[in-house]
């Protein structure tokens, strides 16, 4: 049987509300470290489209498989993809939230769409840490949370040019592509589950 997500599911103008709500006691604190998570969850979207070529690189999913990130990505499928990391209480909960949003309302074409997360704190996020952090969101197949070694995670985030010295800095970006070989749909700041299925609904292909 499938996952289900959690009872309660605020809605993407309510999760707006709350980053919003918590930039400025954030803020006031001034040492608070994820201050500056929740000042670009509250900006704009911006799309672009950018071509990269995948690492080869090892990684292993929540599930603690091994797998190849090019080759895990390249099956054919769409693929959308964020980076998060399990520690962050700003902008990474909304971010894999909306991800689950996608999931369920893709319904029936769940299977035909590869969600992927890759942990930007691979040396605290280990696969049991992930696969806990998945159940939380009701991530089910084929939503792979990824995670390795530091220089593995720094090589994927640096293909991406989402590469920060420190986790803090990390921002709120979300890829699609449609497959092996196209260009990438890069877009900065808190995309919602409407924004990214209008991005990935025409990327599937027609049902035989």
């Amino acid at each position: 049987m499938p996952s289900r997500l959690p009872a309660f599911r605020p809605p993407p103008a309510l999760l707006a509300s709350l980053l919003l709500m918590g930039l400025a006691p954030a803020m006031a604190r001034g040492g608070d470290e994820h201050a500056h998570h929740h000042h670009h969850a509250a900006s704009a979207v911006s799309r672009s489209e950018i071509t990269l070529a995948l690492p080869q690189v090892k990684l292993r999913s929540q599930d603690g498989a091994a797998v190849m990130f090019a080759d895990t990505l390249d099956d054919g499928r769409p693929v959308l993809l964020n980076f998060i990391y399990t520690s962050c209480t700003a902008i990474c909960p909304p971010m894999t939230r909306i991800f689950a949003e996608v999931q369920e309302s893709l319904g029936a074409d769940r299977p035909r769409v590869r969600l992927v997360s890759v942990s930007i704190d691979p040396e605290q996020d280990t696969p049991q840490r992930l696969k806990d952090y998945a159940r939380q969101f009701g991530a089910a197949e084929p939503w792979l949370f990824l995670t390795g070694s530091a220089a593995a995670s720094t090589t994927v985030q640096k293909a991406f040019n989402s590469y920060r010295p420190d986790k803090m800095g990390h921002t709120p970006v979300s890829f699609l592509r449609r497959g092996p070989g196209q260009p990438w749909v890069r877009l900065d700041g808190l995309a919602q589950a409407g924004d990214l299925l209008r991005e990935l609904r025409p990327m599937l292909p027609p049902r035989p």
